[in-house]
């Protein structure tokens, strides 16, 4: 029976990625123990974790100039994480959405903030370009996709102050310049792994000037200097990373990977907007390729298209509990099929109900 999966995190994976972490947790290499048993200092899992971080650095194109680290904690605790170890006095933020204002708020407790835009008045339903970020700030902060409303970075400014990107649900599904970024944050749950593990990746000289008394789990240099084994990490979460970053190789790497982004979240854009009974609120520049946000305009309907969908072996299209309407989050394992059947099961709805 196939379920079509659009659940916003935990989200679908590769079907060759789930096969073989399952089979590793009976199994792990023929060793005759599952993965969820071996050291985090065996030879075995070093390989592991060295081969997801060659695999970052090629898929992105990253000189050793960068270092990538495998950290627990989601993206929120990034959000005290990258103050903690950048800020002297005052960083600038965008506030896109509910994330990126929860961004702010732990941001604060470090120091001044200095919010270049906000979309709060309107919704988030739009990302301004009409800013200006001054040179004297720490570093410029940015979420590149927002998950609960549906808008997405497509371009990202020139500065000389760095740039850090909380890339949670939108890494590895485009072609960018990552060089451009002095650090880069995004949780597993969504294109990379399984929940409990973060990708951190910082140009190691923005680090230089530290001078502050971090506590060590805190402390970017100290995971740095340990090779992300400062404490026992999510052995699982890296294991099923190394395995997706292969198959993001395999399937011909973040061009192919964005041109089928594309396809998929126009294909559903396209039918929001000529049905009758949906509608998208996001400004078209803004619409986000991974979570597409829609609502029925007719509200008593919901409970007559809930069953429809969710008689179909469909999951995870409820939107956030904050927003309500709908949300299909279309990562990358995600198969144009199930956009297809969505996509006819929202006109077969039109015809019943219009």
């Amino acid at each position: 029976m196939r379920i079509h999966n659009f659940n916003a995190g935990p989200s679908v994976l590769p079907k060759k990625v789930v096969k073989k972490s399952a089979q590793s947790i009976i199994n792990f290499n023929g060793s005759g123990l599952s993965l969820l048993e071996i050291s985090h200092r065996s030879i075995d899992f070093l390989e592991i974790i060295e081969k997801a971080t060659f695999l970052i650095k090629r898929i992105m194109n990253l000189n050793d100039d960068y270092a990538i680290l495998f950290l627990q904690g989601g993206a929120t605790l990034q959000f005290s994480m990258v103050p903690y170890n950048l800020m002297n006095q005052t960083a600038a933020y965008l506030d896109t959405g509910f994330w990126a204002h929860n961004a702010i708020k732990e941001a604060k407790k470090f120091g001044k903030v200095k919010v270049l835009f906000s979309g709060k008045n309107k919704n988030y339903t739009y990302i301004s370009t009409n800013y200006h970020i001054p040179c004297n700030m720490d570093y410029f902060h940015c979420t590149s996709n927002n998950t609960i409303v549906g808008t997405q970075m497509k371009i990202f400014p020139k500065t000389s102050i760095p740039i850090v990107c909380d890339m949670s649900s939108d890494i590895f599904s485009r072609t960018l310049d990552f060089c451009q970024f002095g650090l880069i944050y995004a949780s597993a749950q969504k294109n990379i792994s399984s929940a409990g593990m973060t990708i951190v990746i910082v140009k190691k000289n923005i680090l230089e000037t530290i001078r502050k008394n971090i506590p060590s789990y805190m402390d970017y240099k100290i995971h740095i200097q340990n090779n992300s084994i400062l404490n026992t990490p999510n052995v699982f979460s890296i294991y099923t990373s190394m395995l997706t970053l292969k198959w993001i190789e395999n399937k011909g790497g973040l061009s192919i990977l964005e041109k089928n982004n594309q396809k998929k979240a126009q294909l559903l854009y396209d039918e929001i907007d000529k049905n009758n009974l949906f509608e998208n609120k996001i400004h078209k520049e803004n619409r986000s390729n991974m979570n597409v946000t829609f609502f029925l305009k007719e509200k008593h309907l919901e409970k007559e298209f809930n069953k429809m969908w969710k008689k179909e072996n469909i999951v995870g299209l409820d939107g956030h509990r904050y927003l309500g309407g709908y949300r299909a989050s279309i990562y990358n394992a995600l198969p144009l099929k199930s956009i297809q059947f969505l996509i006819e099961i929202m006109k077969e709805f039109e015809r019943k109900f219009s």
